[in-house]
């Protein structure tokens, strides 16, 4: 056994040392070298733009909600009064800045993510080592570290839903009493997110999805009690499954699994298995600390409660944030404003004449097409870069290239993570609609994880207008943290085979990382280096 209890058993001060750590690295990447690129990357001709339009008092129209742009002006106006004097300058958002103006805000919220994510993960079962290794997996993804380096708004978008997800986790642990506040934060955060931009909603969507779940499993378990309690529950299987449920230390159905799905049964004790870890706490104190989740106090709110907190909450928040907007551009009006949204969005088309590098919901699971956000080459390292005007196509031999694209080991793996956990969950509530759905930890964290990632992915499938690959960054969370989860769980399994593959299975996420890491900051590549991290001729 490589690791036992007491290596994997984190002090309070070493777990906040390691958040630290994760925070402090994570800040650094996104500021080093911030300023590199003395122009407007990608999306930046418009969120820096308008963001300026505000400072400038210039009437515009935005196909998105105002709230990101409120948020990097509010940068740029703190930015023209910090020491940056040595940075480069442009005009190009429409008054004369330096780059780190525009851009730091962004940078100092991308770095609190990976911390943000793992609040989510230690809310979901109390575990300090899984809520480390899923900040440490959120912190190695490139996809986010570039779009945390430039004046765009999907950091603001996810990191408003995942605080409204932290929220409503933390209310769900408080007593009744005492949460309504905490739910009501919740609340508010949905509707900033949903004012980014509008699939912020899907944030939202997932909260009605587990809610409705969670309500719809507690009334079939009820029947199933009141049918077992007026004798009709009568074969020796189901007697098995309702005294196998009353284990809160079970969290797959074991009897379910033997008599109707063997094979299963033995993939998904090996993956997610509840084994006790050694030199752990008595089964009775194990159940109780591990064993619950205040995710099981979902059915606690009833139906005036959570409209209250997660419909009017968030639209009220997501309206008095139109507000500023509307003082500084009266027309078109509120009404009118979101329907020319709608129409600009409908209008656009799809497929490689829209842009190249639109991609289908479809193939970011395995992202297959990434976006190049800066592509330019030069002679040198001693070049400026952007050079005006650039060199022709192939005159160049050191390569400068922002790819949005995620770290593919970890994206790869994430997918076949929360794919296999939706897999175990569709069996669990299949037996769940037929007889009990044990309220474990297990349980209700893969109803968590399943769910809401579903309800960032779903939505999409019906949008015809062209869409990116970081439209999947709200549901690569999800994923990830399913990824972290079973990695946790093997860390903490006896046989040394499974801890094995757990610090595998972070180290090649590491190595990859710092692999893809020049592509991610801009660093300047020769042609063959660049050639080598261009795995597939889609990612070019």
């Amino acid at each position: 056994m490589i690791l036992n209890n007491k290596s994997l058993t984190l002090s309070n001060y070493w777990f906040h040392v390691c958040l630290a750590a994760i925070f402090l690295a994570s800040a650094i990447l996104r500021f080093w070298g911030l300023g590199r690129f003395n122009a407007l990357v990608f999306d930046e001709v418009y969120y820096a733009k308008f963001a300026n339009n505000y400072l400038t008092g210039t009437d515009f129209f935005n196909a998105h909600p105002p709230l990101s742009q409120y948020i990097i002006a509010i940068g740029m106006w703190l930015g023209s009064h910090l020491p940056w004097d040595q940075q480069p300058m442009n005009g190009l958002a429409g008054s004369l800045l330096s780059t780190w103006s525009y851009r730091w805000l962004n940078a100092l919220t991308g770095s609190f993510i990976p911390l943000v994510v793992a609040g989510i993960a230690y809310q979901l079962n109390r575990r300090r080592s899984y809520a480390l290794i899923a900040a440490l997996l959120a912190g190695a993804d490139g996809l986010f570290l570039v779009e945390s380096r430039y004046a765009l708004n999907n950091v603001y978008l996810v990191i408003l839903g995942l605080f409204g997800n932290l929220c409503l986790l933390i209310a769900l642990s408080q007593p009744q009493s005492k949460r309504w506040t905490t739910m009501a934060l919740s609340g508010a955060f949905f509707g900033a997110s949903a004012c980014i931009k509008w699939n912020g909603l899907w944030f939202l969507f997932g909260v009605y999805l587990l809610w409705g779940m969670a309500w719809l499993l507690q009334w079939r378990g009820d029947s199933k009690k009141t049918s077992l309690g007026a004798g009709l529950v009568t074969s020796e299987s189901q007697k098995m499954l309702m005294v196998k449920s009353d284990s809160t230390d079970a969290p797959w159905h074991v009897s379910t699994f033997k008599t109707r799905f063997p094979q299963s049964q033995a993939l998904g004790q090996n993956l997610v298995s509840s084994e006790p870890i050694v030199g752990s706490k008595p089964s009775a104190l194990r159940a109780k600390h591990w064993g619950k989740t205040s995710l099981v106090n979902l059915t606690q709110l009833n139906g005036i409660q959570f409209l209250v907190n997660f419909a009017l909450i968030p639209a009220l928040t997501y309206s008095l944030l139109w507000i500023p907007h509307l003082i500084m551009n009266p027309q078109p009006g509120f009404w009118d404003a979101h329907y020319r949204i709608l129409t600009f969005h409908e209008k656009i088309g799809s497929g490689p004449e829209v842009h190249p590098y639109c991609s289908k919901w479809y193939t970011w699971l395995i992202m297959l097409r990434p976006v190049a956000y800066f592509y330019q080459t030069a002679q040198s390292t001693r070049e400026q870069v952007p050079a005006y005007p650039p060199l022709p196509k192939g005159y160049g031999q050191v390569i400068y290239d922002v790819h949005a694209m995620g770290n593919p080991i970890l994206w790869w793996l994430s997918t076949a993570a929360i794919l296999l956990l939706l897999l175990l969950l569709l069996q669990r509530l299949w037996s769940g609609m037929r007889g009990y759905f044990p309220p474990t930890t297990v349980n209700y964290i893969s109803l968590y994880l399943g769910l809401n990632w579903l309800a960032q992915l779903l939505p999409w499938v019906g949008v015809s207008r062209c869409t990116f690959l970081y439209h999947y960054m709200g549901a690569s969370v999800f994923s990830g943290l399913g990824l972290a989860w079973l990695v946790d769980r093997w860390l903490h399994r006896e046989q040394e085979s499974w801890q094995i593959a757990a610090i595998t299975v972070i180290s090649l996420i590491l190595l990859a990382f710092v692999f893809w890491l020049p592509i991610y900051l801009g660093l300047p590549l020769s042609t063959g280096g660049h050639q080598l991290r261009m795995w597939f001729r889609s990612w070019i």
